[in-house]
């Protein structure tokens, strides 16, 4: 990244920090739920599976909208697309929160889903055109706001949680409600013309070699993600607060190596090889995971250490998805996100049948197994891959829409 770029980060236009403000709020609803998995299954009445499908209709949803947000938003633009997502938001949190069965929340949190897909899609672009200091201080800053959102998301749905397992949920309401006159009050209208997207541009890029290699290890990369994230408040044993407070040294692991150590890796190695040494060590960990599912400190040192090497991934992954194609970045990403989320929606009631089925070990040993199976992906797919690591020149500077493949 450039030093003016670097300088400038903190000096942005009130637009800019609105649409900041509600991406942290917005990655906050990744791990808000986390902490009253348990609290939600007792009071009402249901089992780890279903508990666990609140994740499920979310990214399910989530990575099917995906498909569609670029066509959307190159109809009615940027503002009215962030505006409609944060919409959703707001009115589906609220629904989930005067829910009375898990089968209500369930489908309200795929509304949410809807709405969290329309918005992050749309805001990174946002956060590009009108930033001061060129796209690099952009993305510094949008890095920033996904990994205080992550950071933050478990620790407040904890502190609320202790309250009641409907208070994350009126949290969120709040927090985008404000959002949403933030952006509609200081966002002004996008100045450049519209370039309507085809309907069917993110189907024909998934034909693209090199894409379609990076959106299957994806796929499999999302199940140990989501193991690891959603799985693991049921093993833990804590109340609200103490998964909350666990899954807060998580996100901040997480944040620490994307915002950071991953950039200062890519410098110096090839993407593809940082891919497959820090797939096995992801894997490794959630063996040890498995190993110690019993133990309550050493679950969570390795939820931690996993976010550390999670944090990693992510970025790697979708600078990767950056230089894939020639594609326009918003329909790569929005292709390779979609295949992504199918990964992170079939594992949480994976995780939850194979705890049911035989030990708490066992979800640690299967996520391990898929993660193990992106690594080969890449392995077998480096020849697709190899114009990825032609240019490890600073790919940030030409990021325009990383969209949510560095959220989970």
């Amino acid at each position: 990244m450039t030093t003016s770029a670097t300088t400038s980060v903190w000096k942005q236009p009130a637009q800019v920090w609105a649409v900041a403000f509600a991406c942290v709020v917005a990655f906050m609803g990744i791990g808000l739920v986390d902490p009253i998995l348990p609290a939600i299954a007792e009071s009402l009445q249901a089992s780890p599976v279903e508990t666990e499908l609140l994740f499920t209709s979310y990214l399910l949803v989530t990575g099917l909208a995906m498909l569609i947000t670029s066509w959307v938003s190159s109809r009615i633009g940027a503002k009215a697309t962030l505006l409609v997502g944060l919409a959703l938001i707001v009115v589906f949190s609220l629904l989930c929160a005067v829910s009375g069965s898990v089968d209500a929340v369930i489908g309200f949190r795929a509304g949410w889903g809807l709405g969290n897909a329309l918005f992050i899609s749309t805001a990174l672009a946002t956060i590009v055109g009108a930033a001061s200091g060129g796209s690099g201080a952009a993305i510094i800053l949008y890095e920033a706001a996904l990994g205080l959102g992550i950071a933050v998301g478990p620790l407040l749905g904890g502190i609320l949680g202790e309250l009641s397992w409907r208070g994350p949920f009126f949290g969120v309401v709040a927090l985008m409600a404000i959002a949403f006159i933030a952006v509609s009050v200081l966002l002004r209208g996008p100045s450049e013309k519209r370039v309507p997207v085809p309907f069917s541009a993110p189907f024909h890029a998934l034909r693209r070699p090199a894409l379609a290699v990076l959106a299957v290890a994806a796929l499999f990369y999302n199940i140990g993600f989501f193991v690891l994230l959603a799985f693991s408040p049921f093993p833990l044993g804590f109340g609200a607060m103490g998964i909350g407070f666990t899954f807060f040294g998580w996100g901040v692991a997480l944040a620490v190596t994307s915002v950071w150590v991953a950039p200062l890796l890519m410098r110096r190695l090839p993407r593809t090889r940082i891919i497959v040494t820090v797939l096995p060590l992801l894997a490794l960990d959630l063996v040890a995971a498995g190993i110690v599912s019993g133990n309550q400190a050493g679950l969570v040192v390795c939820i931690v250490i996993g976010g550390l090497l999670l944090g990693i991934m992510n970025t790697v992954l979708t600078e990767a998805v950056m230089e894939a194609t020639d594609l326009p970045r918003s329909v790569a990403s929005s292709a390779y996100s979609a295949v992504r989320f199918l990964g992170g929606a079939m594992a949480p009631p994976l995780a939850a049948l194979l705890w049911h089925a035989f030990t708490a070990a066992v979800p640690y040993y299967f996520a391990a197994a898929s993660v193990l199976l992106a690594a080969l992906t890449v392995l077998l797919g480096r020849r697709a891959l190899a114009h990825v690591d032609a240019d490890a020149a600073d790919a940030t500077e030409d990021a325009e829409a990383i969209l949510l493949g560095d959220a989970g």
